[in-house]
């Protein structure tokens, strides 16, 4: 580590050459050339540990014979507030240290350690901050003092009048309230929860109540300043218990909601930024709110919501410094926001596209009744690649495929199409289930990008009386036949396909008058944390209705099996239900 001082006319010329402090060694001992900053040596010597002393976590600084300061490590700058411009170089005279000036000649007189409580500014530069305990040692050399040691012992409690120490407070409060805000805020993709996460945060730490206030989501955010005049969604209300009632005046979450022109919000979101203010008749806020705080919600450049914080009357003002500190809170939650808007938009075009390659089934043979369903998980949040077919082939048989693309998203329902798209093409060539799937394996395979997918396909021909069956990794389909427990067929079962693995086979079951196949995706049955074999078994206890319509059928299936909305349900659920007419 260099020990940068500057060189003095009045300094006494070098002494001899200390190895293991160069710079203490000689009382004003000028330092190279390339002198460089705090925690630097002038010269390489190995023998010096100058990177434990920087990484030191105690305050530790030196000064040579003439008490010019040589070293300060950055533990030792941290507990006394100054730079390090304030102290090397100089003497301890003329630094902050001025008034320790003749205890640190004692301690070179007589090489004794002394303590010192600082009491306030003392001399000149940065002052110290009062009540900071410091140790003075003497630094010894071949029997002869070469200088002395500085180390702080134990930092001062907080002064609030101390500008730095306010300063540092400050940061410390900011970086808490971001590491709170971010275990609680954006908890979900979901712009409705983030936006209640939100005002629950801010009620009653910050304010006594608290409004949020989005753009729709069917409207592109604008930058600050431009169309401020538009209506917003009211995504969020809370306010504490002695407000509840004078709350029922505003708008409420889920109605749209505009900001009179001239008021502290209309204003926030003229300007984008944080508008301090007290109530007035252009500010809607219930009665007794003394305090306004208006900030505008922005992220990625785009204003994306309102958030309104107010006092009563019995909680302090609002102040600057609230309006610095909350706003970083306001940044924090907009960019929540606006991911899960950006989520929800991209979900909305999966759900729909899901929803138009999806269609009701093929038209079957009149030998057989068919009925579906397809429920996105929750609402529409996880948009997954869940897909069934029906293919009707010669001599009254019909295909009945169920597969699930594995990812979520667009992309999972793009490629849940190709392999919609690719099966009715290999159908159509008449071949057994288990081909059909090796055939289906070697195109999918085939496309790099592509995802798996599992898939059961079932070949219904009554006229034959049998099912037959072949899996690529699927759930096995259940059997509900009169008068006996629903059966879990048992199935021959392959990788999934677009593996390129290939080894499928099939199996047959008899077919009889009055059953009921039902094929269905893993969102109906898979529970986190749960066996597959408990949630198999769950399915067959299910006494389930052996008449009537299909989809009496599929409602009770749904009604006993299906999760309860989000956040609960994990993924979605397609069905697919197939019963033999009578001729």
């Amino acid at each position: 580590m260099h020990f940068r001082h500057d060189k003095r006319a009045e300094d006494p010329p070098p002494a001899a050459h200390d190895a293991r402090f160069p710079a203490a060694a000689a009382a004003g001992a000028a330092p190279g050339p390339d002198a460089a900053a705090e925690g630097d040596r002038a010269d390489d010597d190995p023998d010096l540990p100058g990177e434990l002393l920087d990484a030191a976590p105690v305050g530790l600084a030196l000064l040579d014979r003439t008490l010019r300061w040589q070293y300060l490590n950055p533990a030792f700058t941290a507990a006394t507030g100054l730079h390090r411009s304030d102290l090397l170089g100089r003497t301890a005279g003329t630094t902050a240290f001025a008034g320790a000036t003749a205890t640190l000649h004692r301690v070179l007189a007589d090489g004794q350690d002394r303590e010192q409580v600082t009491g306030g500014p003392e001399g000149a530069g940065t002052p110290v901050p009062p009540g900071l305990r410091l140790r003075y040692r003497p630094l010894r050399r071949a029997g002869r003092t070469t200088g002395v040691i500085v180390a702080v012992l134990a930092a001062p409690d907080p002064d609030p009048a101390h500008p730095r120490l306010r300063e540092l407070d400050r940061a410390r409060a900011r970086l808490a309230l971001l590491d709170a805000a971010a275990e609680r805020i954006g908890t979900t993709l979901d712009v409705d929860t983030t936006c209640a996460e939100l005002a629950a945060f801010a009620v009653p730490e910050f304010a006594d109540v608290a409004t949020v206030d989005v753009v729709p989501a069917e409207t592109e955010p604008a930058r600050p300043g431009q169309d401020h005049g538009r209506r917003l969604h009211r995504a969020a209300v809370r306010a504490v218990p002695a407000l509840s009632d004078a709350v029922a005046e505003l708008a409420r979450p889920g109605e749209s909601v505009r900001h009179r022109e001239g008021s502290a919000a209309a204003r926030g979101l003229a300007t984008g930024t944080a508008v301090l203010a007290e109530p007035g008749a252009e500010d809607a806020c219930p009665a007794g709110t003394a305090s306004l705080l208006a900030l505008p919600l922005v992220a990625r450049g785009r204003l994306v919501g309102l958030l309104t914080l107010g006092r009563t009357a019995a909680t302090p003002a609002f102040i600057p410094d609230d309006a610095a500190l909350l706003g970083d809170l306001a940044a924090r939650a907009a960019t929540g926001i606006d991911n899960a808007r950006r989520y929800a938009h991209s979900q909305g075009i999966a759900l729909a596209l899901q929803r138009a390659l999806l269609s009701e089934p093929g038209n079957p043979h009149q030998n057989l009744s068919l009925a579906s369903r397809y429920l996105p998980s929750g609402s529409a949040t996880v948009v997954g690649g869940d897909w069934y077919e029906t293919v009707r082939l010669p001599f009254g048989r019909t295909l009945l495929a169920m597969g699930d693309v594995m990812g979520h998203g667009v992309e999972a329902a793009v490629d849940m199409s190709h392999y919609r798209s690719a099966l009715r093409d290999i159908a159509g060539m008449d071949l057994p289930p288990h081909r059909i799937l090796r055939q289906l394996d070697h195109v999918i395979s085939a496309d790099d990008s592509a995802r798996p997918a599992t898939c059961l396909l079932v070949l219904a021909d009554p006229g034959r009386s049998r099912w037959t069956l072949s899996s690529a990794g699927h759930l096995p389909p259940a059997l509900i036949t009169p008068d006996h427990p629903t059966e879990l067929l048992r199935t021959p079962t392959g990788p999934p396909l677009g593996t390129g693995l290939g080894g499928y086979e099939q199996s047959s079951h008899p077919l009889a008058p009055g059953q009921t196949l039902l094929l269905y995706t893993d969102g109906l049955v898979e529970r986190r944390g749960e066996d597959i074999d408990t949630s198999l078994e769950r399915l067959a206890a299910l006494r389930l209705p052996v008449t009537g319509e299909l989809d009496d059928l599929l409602d009770a299936v749904l009604h006993a099996l299906a999760p309860p909305p989000a956040p609960a349900a994990e993924d979605d659920i397609a069905l697919l239900a197939a019963r033999p007419r009578a001729r």
